[in-house]
């Protein structure tokens, strides 16, 4: 990893990026310059291909970002100066950020990757993994070649059901609404319309994405959230019961993970393919949040609500109460929580 970062970003191989930019051969034009990283020699390369209409694709390629990038930057001065429009200063332009490696999204998701921990020069902007802070797991024979082969990937059954009661949020000027199961906040009952509208503006300051001591990819408070606090809604796309069998048995074949919550009897989310950060919330016998299927609005929602209070870096979890399986199809429970039951099903 030593020259896979820099002091600003980290340089994961296969990373690509998208960018819209002033174009090399004319002043007053842009076009698309497609950014990847790739790894020669042990040493990371970077590429740019050139994509203008009416003129074939160019490639460059560079030992850092910023050395590929002035190829471009350069022309690009020059065309502008010709045209006399607003003069541009290349020096000035830092390549970490014409890559995207600055973006608040790609570094939070790059900080959470195997590996960052060796990166020494790297100035870490959201904290380092809480796994990184773990102890080292222990070999009871000694060595870990000899101990039995971990299961590191478990896919998730079509259907997730929340257990809990159908609530109904009440929107203003409507009539009260009743409210059973877990209660909720003070502001929650005194305007339960508002709660929600304020989680959808501010979930993406209440969680981030990271590596999980639990399963792949988990969901971590980025702050400090009090009991009762709506975190995040689960979303995705709304099917029956027959287009999520469907599409469970595609997403099979394409060896896909699925992500599916039931909303009720006959209706099912599909975060597979559109669905939201909430997705990848994982189980555990002893949770800090449930799932709670809400009325707003006369449209059924999918609540990601904190039962005790959640501290910042805590990852966050709920019991996905899957339907008891026979042992054939048991799925092991890796939350690590004293009372675990040891299967999710």
């Amino acid at each position: 990893m030593e020259d896979f970062h820099s002091s600003a970003a980290i340089f994961p191989v296969g990373y690509e990026a998208s960018r819209i930019y002033w174009s090399m051969r004319h002043g007053n034009r842009r076009c698309r310059y497609l950014c990847s990283i790739d790894e020669k020699d042990g040493e990371p390369e970077f590429s740019i291909r050139v994509i203008e209409q009416g003129y074939e694709d160019l490639l460059l390629t560079g030992s850092s970002p910023k050395g590929v990038w002035d190829k471009v930057l350069e022309p690009v001065a020059d065309r502008r100066n010709e045209t006399g429009i607003l003069k541009l200063f290349p020096v000035y332009l830092k390549g970490e950020d014409l890559f995207g490696l600055t973006v608040p999204a790609v570094t939070r998701i790059v900080e959470s990757l195997p590996g960052v921990e060796a990166c020494s020069r790297y100035t870490f902007r959201y904290g380092r993994n809480p796994l990184m802070e773990l102890p080292l797991a222990i070999n009871p024979s000694g060595c870990a070649r000899s101990e039995p082969k971990a299961l590191t990937h478990v896919k998730r059954p079509h259907t997730l059901t929340s257990g809990s009661t159908i609530k109904t949020l009440q929107t203003n000027g409507g009539s009260p609404a009743e409210l059973t199961g877990v209660p909720y906040s003070k502001q929650f009952v005194h305007s339960k319309s508002s709660q929600y509208r304020r989680m959808k503006a501010e979930w993406k300051s209440n969680v981030y994405l990271a590596r999980s001591r639990i399963q792949g990819l988990g969901l971590y408070a980025a702050r400090d959230i009090e009991k009762d606090t709506l975190v995040i809604e689960y979303i995705g796309t709304i099917i029956r019961n027959e287009v999520a069998n469907r599409k469970e048995k595609m997403y099979e074949s394409q060896n896909r993970g699925v992500y599916m919550f039931r909303i009720d009897s006959e209706h099912v989310i599909d975060a597979t393919i559109t669905g939201g950060p909430a997705r990848y919330i994982n189980h555990s016998c002893a949770p800090n949040c449930i799932a709670e299927v809400v009325t707003f609005e006369k449209d059924h929602k999918i609540m990601i609500t904190s039962n005790r209070r959640i501290q910042r870096g805590e990852e966050l979890c709920y019991d996905y109460k899957f339907d008891l399986e026979d042992d054939q199809h048991k799925i092991p429970c890796h939350c690590g929580a004293v009372n675990c039951r040891k299967w999710m099903n």
